[in-house]
């Protein structure tokens, strides 16, 4: 399995928000998978970024499109090398 980094960008309208709640559905489904392992929003940028668990470039594309959202979004999507944060180390020992 290889990780990749989607980079979206999006102009919102009335139709966009109302596609919000059933988008965010569709992300946690893929979240609760383990598909996505790291989902960000900025409203600022218009930007999303997804960091996504899949066998191939290809199969990013086909969860990206499937999305409702998807027809409001322009995306790039790059294959890491590196994928490192807090929250896949280990917990710190905790002497009591």
């Amino acid at each position: 399995m290889k990780k990749y980094q989607a980079i979206i960008s999006f102009e919102m309208d009335e139709e966009f928000m109302s596609l919000v709640p059933p988008h965010r559905t569709y992300i946690n489904y893929l979240l609760n998978k383990g598909i996505i392992d790291s989902y960000a929003v900025s409203m600022e940028t218009q930007t999303s970024w997804i960091t996504i668990n899949a066998m191939s470039k290809k199969e990013v594309l086909d969860l990206l499109v499937k999305s409702p959202l998807s027809k409001y979004w322009s995306y790039e999507v790059y294959e890491l090398f590196v994928y490192d944060s807090q929250s896949t180390r280990l917990p710190a020992v905790q002497l009591n």
